[in-house]
């Protein structure tokens, strides 16, 4: 798997955008240890694509955005695409063992619905959304979890170096179940990010959690978390890509999805179950963001043949 550097500008380091062969699938897993850096020139630099670095054992370290996290036993660091990850030396993976697994969007099929949801469905969004500024979100995997993790990679990985036959279908499966349970062990990104140093974010999610179902406004956010709108803006901007209407969308959004996947409700409830109870501005706004209808999207969901094509 080949990876194009973007030079870096004023604003921004280098970026880094992943390159397939053609017919390679776009994933690629690598064994961080010590010593991986010499394969290549690692600065302090983003992605624009996504990807999880999960550590078996301690030992070490990783920078990553404004921090230097030491690395523990059990450490899985969600990397958004554009999240910052900083200069890597020689020795900061000394002693420890992990691995990196990395995707393109598009990795578990285009136009997909359920590839959507099996790595888009925590509420927020959070794991896998354009970062930008904060760096790569730490978690932990429980003890009891952890053998099952790197198994779960370890096949992966063998499905790509091994390209047996019905690998281009286990490849896709194997990813699928890792950003599953990526999803899953996300279960309280507010207090991801309160231990990530980040309270006025875990504040305002904290607010669209509660309240997304009800009229909710930027002037009501920053009210309730005692801020100027103006600032809260330009604030959450900064640190996540999007502003507190795009989150406000996407939450309501995330959660219309479940509902068009696990009820027969009709799109106009949905709508007014997720805070739009205007029928006609919910499917306009559901068809911007995914390029089909809510009914669309349902249809495809439970009969991939008739997936629409964008």
């Amino acid at each position: 798997m080949e990876t194009v550097r973007q030079a870096p500008s004023r604003d921004r380091p280098a970026t880094y955008s992943m390159l397939p062969a053609p017919g390679e699938l776009p994933v690629a897993t690598w064994r961080l240890e010590h010593g991986w850096e010499s394969t290549g020139t690692f600065e302090e630099h983003a992605h624009d694509f996504p990807g999880v670095a999960y550590f078996e054992t301690a030992g070490g370290q990783l920078r990553t955005g404004r921090r230097t996290w030491p690395i523990e036993a059990g450490d899985l660091f969600v990397i958004a695409p554009g999240d910052v990850m900083g200069h890597i030396h020689a020795t900061d993976l000394a002693h420890t063992q992990g691995w990196g697994v990395f995707f393109t969007a598009d990795a578990l099929g285009p136009d997909a619905p359920g590839a959507h949801l099996a790595w888009r469905t925590h509420p927020l969004l959070f794991p896998f959304v354009r970062g930008g500024a904060i760096g790569a979100l730490r978690m932990r995997v429980p003890e009891p979890d952890r053998p099952e993790w790197a198994a779960r990679i370890q096949a992966l990985h063998h499905e790509l170096a091994q390209r047996r036959d019905g690998y281009r279908e286990a490849v896709p499966a194997h990813l699928t179940l890792l950003l599953v349970a990526v999803s899953r062990l996300a279960t309280d990104v507010v207090g991801d990010l309160r231990e990530n140093r980040e309270p006025l974010l875990a504040a305002v999610f904290e607010v669209i959690e509660q309240r997304y179902p009800q009229p909710l406004s930027l002037r009501d956010v920053a009210t309730a978390v005692s801020i100027s709108p103006g600032h809260l803006t330009s604030t959450v901007r900064r640190r996540t890509g999007r502003t507190v209407q795009e989150w406000i969308t996407e939450r309501r959004l995330v959660q219309a999805r479940r509902l068009l996947a696990a009820t027969e409700l009709p799109i106009s409830e949905i709508g007014r179950q997720v805070g739009f109870p205007d029928a006609g501005y919910f499917a306009r706004t559901f068809g911007k963001v995914h390029g089909m209808s809510p009914t669309q999207w349902r249809r495809a969901g439970a009969d991939p043949g008739k997936r629409p094509r964008r």
